[in-house]
C-alpha cells in the first residue's frame, strides 16, 4: 500500500488515505489543535497551507493505514527467500 503521493489511485483511494491521515492527526494531536488553526486561519497564504496540508493527510493516512492494515512480512519467510535468490544467482 505504499506509493508516493499522487500517483495514480483513484478518488476513492485517496479519499480513504485522506480519512485515515485525519484520523490518525486528530488522535494525535487532540488537545493542542485549536490554538494554531486560529492562527493559520489568519494568514494571508491560506491556500498554500491548505495544499500542504492535504498532502502531508494524504501521506499520514498512507503511513496509517500501512501500519495498521498490512502485517510485517515473516521473517523466516524473508530469510528463506534471500537463501534461496542467493542459491539461483550462485548457480545452484
Amino acid at each position: 500500500m505504499t506509493r508516493e503521493p499522487g500517483s495514480g489511485g483513484g478518488p476513492d483511494a485517496r479519499a480513504v488515505l485522506l480519512a485515515a491521515g485525519l484520523a490518525d492527526l486528530a488522535v494525535s494531536t487532540v488537545g493542542s489543535g485549536l490554538g494554531l488553526l486560529r492562527g493559520l486561519l489568519r494568514r494571508s497564504d491560506a491556500a498554500g497551507l491548505a495544499s500542504d496540508a492535504e498532502r502531508d493527510l494524504e501521506a499520514r493516512g498512507r503511513l496509517a493505514l500501512d501500519r495498521y492494515m498490512s502485517p510485517p512480512p515473516a521473517h523466516l519467510e524473508l530469510l528463506a527467500r534471500h537463501v534461496a535468490a542467493r542459491r539461483a544467482a550462485d548457480g545452484g
